[in-house]
């Protein structure tokens, strides 16, 4: 095969036409276009609604003017340069800022505008944070791509994060192994690194992006082995896209695959509402619905994946519904006092994030039919006082 080529600039991609790279100039102006040969190659350019080009490939709804930049207020937990500290066991070490390709739904592309200041290349007030908090067990190095990096410095990293003792579990997120598994087979210095630190009583996980099941090509099925077969945790996460995998059969098989392969479906989220990605956003009901019914066509090694949003308050999972309710837990919560804090709303199929729950800064009403004469409730009523005093089931 061809040696892999990065490619920055449309004009480079003679698949689209001339008149339409002239038209997608304005969005590549204001969020950048990276991509690279072999992913481009997984594109079928008859169809214009191809999946694995609605990832990759700029498109002029991006310049709609909906979200922030920063939708999940990650920066207010920047605790040293590059690493955010948001959860009591869990930090996040933002390692690089570049990927192997640039998703047209990423929720972090303020790091790859020019004047951003999260990611940083000295890790070190980073690593000396994580030393001085023995509460913290948990790292999440990511980025951008950490796979990017040097082995040199990844190791560095690694060796690092390893020495501190109470840093029990390492995730590495990565997107190569869908982008470029190349880098991964190309390697077997990367492979044998990342082995190297994934121990018998703490492993190394690294956890991969596979949104449609075309990306998880033979290639991309070695590299993943490879991986797996040096000591690597493998699980994969993934954002329900519109027009990617927000098909049933499309995410079920995804799922699927994945567990055959060894991979653990692992979470599916709720598209942050960041700037540019409005026409990829599948509205939080209808997410749950094509989620479950993706479940119902697995296994259950393939049904692990749990539905969440990473909001600024904590990640929360989307438990499920009824006709006229719908149910969320705090899946890890910000303030301690949250967590596993259970939350009923009114429905409302127009919602694509959390805070759409709320109106005017207040809980949306819940039908008197539904808990009798406590019609209003908020997160600090648990649904167990509402069962108790309504007489109602859910």
């Amino acid at each position: 095969m061809a040696k892999v080529r990065y490619v920055t600039h449309l004009d480079s991609v003679t698949s689209i036409p001339a008149r339409e790279r002239r038209r997608l100039a304005a969005v590549t102006e204001r969020f950048a276009f990276r991509a690279n040969t072999y992913y481009l190659g997984l594109i079928d350019w008859d169809d214009p609604d191809d999946p694995i080009r609605r990832i990759i490939v700029p498109d002029p709804a991006e310049l709609e003017d909906w979200g922030d930049l920063d939708a999940s207020d990650e920066s207010a937990y920047k605790v040293a340069p590059g690493l955010e500290h948001k959860y009591e066991y869990t930090a996040v070490l933002l390692a690089h800022d570049f990927c192997g390709g640039f998703c047209r739904f990423c929720f972090r592309k303020r790091l790859f505008l020019e004047g951003n200041s999260e990611v940083s290349r000295d890790v070190e007030p980073g690593l000396e944070y994580l030393r001085n908090h023995p509460r913290i067990t948990n790292v999440l190095v990511t980025g951008g791509d950490p796979l990017l990096l040097s082995n040199k410095r990844l190791d560095y990293i690694l060796s690092e994060l390893r020495a501190i003792e109470h840093i029990k579990v390492i995730r590495v997120g990565t997107k190569m192994a869908a982008f470029n598994p190349h880098r991964i087979l190309d390697d077997p210095e990367l492979v044998a690194t990342l082995g190297r630190h994934s121990l018998p009583e703490r492993k190394l996980y690294v956890m991969v992006h596979f949104n449609h099941p075309r990306e998880l090509t033979p290639t991309a099925v070695e590299a993943l082995n490879r991986l797996m077969d040096a000591g690597v945790v493998v699980a994969n996460q993934t954002p329900l896209l519109r027009g990617v995998n927000d098909d049933p059969e499309v995410l079920g098989e995804l799922f699927n695959r994945l567990s055959y392969i060894g991979a653990t479906p692992y979470y599916v989220f709720q598209v942050r509402p960041t700037q540019g990605n409005k026409h990829l956003v599948v509205p939080i009901e209808e997410a749950l619905s094509v989620f479950e019914e993706a479940r119902s066509h697995c296994s259950g090694l393939a049904k692990r994946a749990r539905l969440v949003m990473s909001h600024a308050s904590g990640k929360i999972e989307i438990v499920g519904a009824t006709g006229e309710l719908i149910f969320f837990r705090y899946h890890r919560a910000a303030d301690t006092h949250q967590r596993g804090r259970f939350m009923v709303f009114a429905r409302n199929p127009e919602a694509t994030w959390f805070d759409d729950y709320l109106r005017d800064g207040e809980v949306a009403a819940i039908p008197a039919s539904i808990f009798g004469p406590r019609a209003k409730i908020g997160a600090e009523v648990s649904v167990l006082e509402l069962l108790a005093e309504g007489g109602a089931s859910v």
